[in-house]
């Protein structure tokens, strides 16, 4: 039904119609973001990280954080899940988190900003006074209807945001973002930028070079809001980890790593980053439903088949999709040279049961992700790392 509401109604009047729900959640809770600092963190992967290397920087600082990103609420001290799955909750749920933050006495606020909030306008009527962008990959393109339409929902963003820009030099659509005008810009890259790993010779204890971009974007935040150098750097350093981000479950007999990774890009930089010089990588992986972005399903079975010794194709979130239709999808990129297994918990036990000492078992598109989702809504509890613990100890195997 509502699917069907959204088709009949016209385009600029839904566009009204989420605005007026951005003004009405500000108003009802009297405008939080002029009492807080908020900081936007935008792009196509990343953001949950730089979230949290954000927030490290700023308590380093000496300021109280109110953060909210795909995986969790924090005011503070206190933290619980974002069992919402949505990455930027509707207008009241943000207005009201952001009251939160004043009420509880925080400085900032971190926020990630995706292209399906600001088609909604979830990002109005907040005063944004820093935008982080990440990197920039094809993603949602048949929600936009084009690559160019969604970089133009990220670079109206930018467009709103006067204080601060923050901007990876090295990625490809760095020159579109620099082009918005800001009272002061920041750029940042492992070579170029005002801030490179060159100078600060960072050590992270999270994997994969994307991560130092990451953190990167993190410490220039902090310097435009003077937190000293030296305090940001150590604040990344001591990140031990983001919940189903690069997630090392198991140790040995053999690794087993969870990661959120469901674009080609990033499931690239993921399979860069764990395959293994000697012994197997075990590929788990499947592909979101729902009609978003069936463009990629045969690419991401593409990249699996490039970089993995063994491949299992299995269910993500079908929601009112066929799932076996959207595993026979990523299956044909991998040319069919996969086992296309429709039970998760299945497709994981099988893959541990195929793992020797010396292999990698690298499970994405979930992450934390605490549900699956089905039909008509139907959430099923879910959660990659718990599974792959209890399918541990029932192979007899300690999980270390």
């Amino acid at each position: 039904m509502k699917e069907l509401i959204k088709k009949l109604i016209p385009n600029f009047l839904l566009s009204w119609y989420h605005l007026s729900l951005a003004f009405l959640g500000a108003l009802i809770y009297g405008f939080p973001s002029k009492k807080i600092k908020v900081i936007g963190v935008t792009g196509t992967n990343g953001k949950t990280t730089v979230v949290n290397f954000t927030t490290k920087v700023l308590e380093a600082g000496g300021f109280k954080v109110a953060a909210l990103s795909g995986i969790k609420f924090k005011i503070g001290q206190k933290e619980w899940t974002n069992a919402l799955k949505m990455t930027m909750p509707g207008r009241f749920k943000i207005q009201s988190f952001l009251r939160k933050g004043v009420k509880a006495g925080c400085q900032y606020a971190v926020l990630e900003v995706t292209s399906e909030g600001i088609l909604q306008h979830r990002h109005r009527f907040i005063d944004f006074i820093v935008a982080i962008f990440t990197n920039l990959s094809p993603e949602h393109i048949e929600r936009h209807g084009g690559f160019d339409n969604y970089r133009a929902a990220k670079g109206r963003f930018f467009q709103g945001v006067k204080g601060v820009h923050i901007i990876n030099a090295e990625d490809e659509q760095a020159d579109y973002f620099l082009q918005f005008p800001a009272r002061k810009k920041y750029t940042y890259g492992l070579r170029q930028g005002e801030v490179n790993n060159n100078d600060l010779q960072i050590k992270l204890k999270l994997l994969g070079e994307f991560n130092i971009y990451n953190a990167l974007a993190a410490i220039s935040m902090g310097l435009s809001q003077g937190v000293d150098l030296t305090k940001a750097k150590r604040a990344v350093e001591e990140l031990e980890g983001v919940p189903g981000r690069m997630e090392e479950v198991i140790m040995k007999p053999f690794r087993v790593v969870v990661d959120y990774a469901f674009t080609p890009n990033a499931l690239k930089k993921v399979y860069q980053t764990l395959k293994p010089a000697s012994g197997k990588m075990i590929c788990v992986l499947g592909a979101c439903g729902g009609g978003r972005d069936k463009w990629k399903r045969p690419v991401l079975g593409e990249i699996a088949a490039e970089y993995g010794d063994q491949i299992i194709v299995t269910n993500e979130d079908p929601y009112d999709e066929d799932p076996l239709s959207i595993i026979e999808q990523v299956a044909a990129g991998a040319k069919n040279r996969v086992e296309k297994i429709i039970d998760r918990r299945e497709a994981i036990r099988k893959a541990l049961t195929l793992a020797v000492p010396g292999d990698v078992v690298i499970i994405t598109g979930k992450g934390c992700e605490p549900w699956i989702v089905e039909s008509q809504g139907r959430k099923i509890p879910w959660d990659d790392r718990q599974i792959v613990r209890e399918e541990m100890a029932k192979l007899g195997q300690v999980a270390n």
